[in-house]
């Protein structure tokens, strides 16, 4: 049997039982290609913590990293929620634990925390906001100027933000997510020389995305092909786009979607290296093993759960 017939096979298959499960798959734009292609909603952190919401199944196949889940089972006490392999964790997410958060707080007392969604049950918990990628600028605009922030766990992103708000009072911890920092301005400069005419997508926890930021403002890029944006944004930007070419500075996994979508379009990592292991640790098989066997449950205390709830609800009503 060949691989082609392997894979109809396990799609059939977990068809089959997303219907018996009542069951619905989201996803991430960083999964690999097939499971992109069986989820019901793909996205990014923000456009998946708003579908599971709203959700009507009684099972939730997240095919993400841990913390995604988690946030998933907080939105959905009464639903069961799978991670199809449980090793699908998350360095940025790893880069701060609650009793750090609570430290920093000590030291200043008063201030509003804004917590990365990449950040676990406990650390939101110990929050005031979350945000994505996509409105974290948003929710930093929607605190009171006089008000001090903690800005977690991402230092490009909150370096981005930082810049874009002008907030002279958001102290920014330094975590950053190993596969974003590893794009760094050479490798954006480098294929930005090759392909001079390219639109130019960069996500903002890039280790290239404070430096673009910055020669941006000095002239060094092009203003009107440079556009700092989330996954989502990078998506629906060379959806409606007349360009033809795009250097694209995240995750690799997204372009699969973006040639999906535009097969007249030419779509360039701007290191073919930032590859994300954690979010290629689910397959088909495990996707299939999870809805037949009803694994791996990712739970939420409840005590945990009403309290990193808030900052949660707070993210998806803002921007």
């Amino acid at each position: 049997m060949s691989l082609i017939d392997t894979d109809t096979s396990l799609v059939e298959d977990i068809l089959a039982w997303k219907q018996r499960r009542n069951a619905v798959i989201l996803a991430h734009n960083y999964e690999l290609p097939e499971i992109q292609d069986v989820a019901d909603v793909l996205g990014d952190s923000l456009a998946l913590a708003r579908a599971a919401a709203k959700t009507d199944a009684d099972v939730i196949v997240f095919c993400g990293v841990h913390f995604m889940a988690e946030t998933a089972s907080i939105l959905n006490p009464e639903k069961t929620v799978l991670l199809p392999d449980l090793e699908a964790g998350c360095s940025l997410a790893d880069s701060i634990d609650a009793e750090q958060l609570r430290a920093w707080k000590a030291e200043h007392p008063g201030a509003v925390v804004v917590a990365y969604v990449n950040t676990t049950a406990e650390v939101k918990a110990e929050s005031d906001y979350c945000c994505t990628s996509a409105n974290a600028v948003q929710v930093v605009q929607s605190i009171p100027a006089d008000r001090e922030i903690l800005f977690l766990p991402d230092m490009f992103l909150g370096s981005y933000v930082q810049r874009v708000t002008g907030r002279n009072n958001m102290h920014i911890w330094m975590g950053e997510c190993h596969v974003h920092a590893g794009i760094h301005p050479q490798d954006v400069d480098t294929v930005v020389q090759q392909h001079p005419d390219a639109e130019l997508l960069v996500h903002p926890e890039c280790g290239c995305s404070t430096s673009s930021m910055y020669l941006l403002a000095d002239g060094m890029l092009p203003t009107d092909r440079t556009h700092i944006l989330s996954t989502g944004g990078m998506l629906d930007y060379a959806n409606g786009s007349s360009a033809k070419e795009f250097i694209v500075a995240t995750e690799t996994g997204i372009l699969h979607q973006m040639e999906k979508a535009n097969p007249g379009k030419r779509f360039l990592a701007a290191n073919p290296n930032a590859v994300c292991p954690f979010m290629k640790k689910i397959t088909l098989q495990k996707v299939l093993d999870a809805l037949r066997e009803l694994k791996h449950v990712v739970r939420v205390s409840d005590e945990m759960r009403e309290r990193a709830k808030t900052p949660i609800d707070r993210m998806i009503s803002i921007g």
